[in-house]
């Protein structure tokens, strides 16, 4: 059996995005992704986290990972390249374990969102060509770089990037009449530990490529690609998950139940000196609840909070509502509600923020988690909103239903 190691390197000290590689993103932490692209591989043979960082290191075994080692500080600097990273980690394991595989895996953990296939395809391309040193992912570019230019500062004339045979200014071209080029992700690396060892290389001379769909075309940067790309999760692609997949949306929908504290509400209470309470809801969200129920879809509110507060506001915007339901009880109620309208769970969504909904998660036919919700409840969710509950939430959600194709 080919001893094939999946090295995913992941330092303590990003700047762009602090601890970025165990922040959490889409409900699990980012390095948990790349940890779970290894561990599905059915090539893989063993996962290790090359890290300095004892609380990532953490981390990473939680979620499957090996960390034999932790990295030496010189090996985790702003400008480490990889190589370096790399050799430690095979010098490391050869003179401690006597471990030395075939063939090294690069998983990034800034590249979370890979199809399924995707590693062991990898694997498959230099299992088919001998002569290769190492199989790199590409996407085609989304900017062609025939169409680029060397600025030499200011007041002096551009150069340009490329020049291409038979083709005089490739500036000037179509596009279509351009070579076709392809940027490097950071998806995948596959690496013979020759390249490494002799040629001191992580790609060596014979590079060959596994396209990826361009639609997987992920690199975490700062904060605003972080928001951009967990909605990319919830998007219905197939891709690699540390948890469950997540369903579709039900292509038919008959009723809509939400929490109220956290959905409806943002979550907080105010109380005045006499110890009445009250909450802060969105007026947004009734927006289009008549135009649902004018498509067969009602929605109601199921709570657990005994305030009428609940019942208020249901009235004010024309919704059925059941609260002062037990903690550990909403599951129970759920499945009651729909025997009595005679519903079918796969008819069904839920929106809900904190743990006592996830009983009814595993109930409805498709679950739906607002932005602010608990990891757990994220990590549980078909579907997580971009707003929070009491700010408009549930609108999202109705103009999600109204406007899908």
């Amino acid at each position: 059996m080919t001893e094939i190691l999946a090295l995913i390197p992941a330092r303590g000290g990003s700047k762009g995005i602090p601890r970025k590689n165990i922040r959490f993103f889409a409900g699990y932490p980012l390095i948990a992704w790349s940890i779970a692209a290894a561990k599905q591989s059915s090539l893989v043979t063993r996962v290790i986290v090359s890290t300095d960082d004892e609380e990532i290191a953490s981390v990473a075994r939680e979620w499957g990972a090996e960390t034999p080692f932790l990295r030496p500080a010189e090996f985790a600097q702003d400008k480490t390249t990889d190589l370096p990273v790399f050799e430690h980690a095979l010098k490391w394991l050869e003179e401690i374990e006597g471990y030395y595989p075939e063939i090294v895996i690069q998983l990034r953990p800034t590249s979370p969102i890979r199809p399924r296939t995707m590693v062991d395809d990898a694997i498959r391309i230099l299992f088919e060509h001998p002569d290769a040193d190492c199989v790199r992912g590409v996407v085609p570019a989304a900017q062609n770089p025939f169409k680029m230019w060397r600025f030499n500062g200011e007041g002096k004339p551009l150069n340009p990037l490329l020049q291409v045979d038979g083709i005089a200014e490739p500036y000037n071209a179509p596009r279509q009449i351009l070579p076709p080029v392809y940027w490097q992700t950071g998806h995948i690396d596959a690496i013979r530990i020759s390249t490494i060892t002799q040629k001191n290389s992580l790609t060596g001379d014979v590079i060959y490529p596994l396209l990826i769909d361009s639609k997987y075309t992920v690199d975490i940067d700062n904060l605003s690609d972080w928001a951009k790309y967990e909605a990319l999760v919830y998007s219905g692609l197939e891709m690699v998950s540390p948890g469950n997949p997540h369903r579709p949306m039900p292509e038919t929908i008959k009723l809509i139940i939400c929490d109220f504290d956290g959905v409806v509400t943002d979550n907080q209470v105010i109380t005045d000196q006499n110890g009445k309470e009250s909450v802060v809801a969105s007026r947004s969200d009734s927006m289009h609840i008549k135009t649902l129920r004018e498509k067969g879809i009602e929605l109601m509110i199921l709570s657990s909070e005994p305030n009428p507060v609940v019942m208020a506001r249901a009235k004010k915007i024309g919704v059925e509502a059941r609260h002062g339901i037990g903690l550990q009880d909403k599951g129970r109620v759920m499945l009651q509600v729909l025997e009595q309208k005679k519903l079918k769970t796969e008819n069904v969504i839920y929106v809900g923020n904190d743990l006592n909904d996830l009983p009814c998660f595993e109930i409805a036919g498709w679950s739906v988690a607002v932005a602010d919700a608990y990891p757990e409840v994220i990590r549980a969710a078909d579907h997580v909103l971009t707003k929070t509950g009491g700010h408009g939430a549930i609108r999202e959600l109705c103009e999600l239903i109204l406007n899908r194709p």
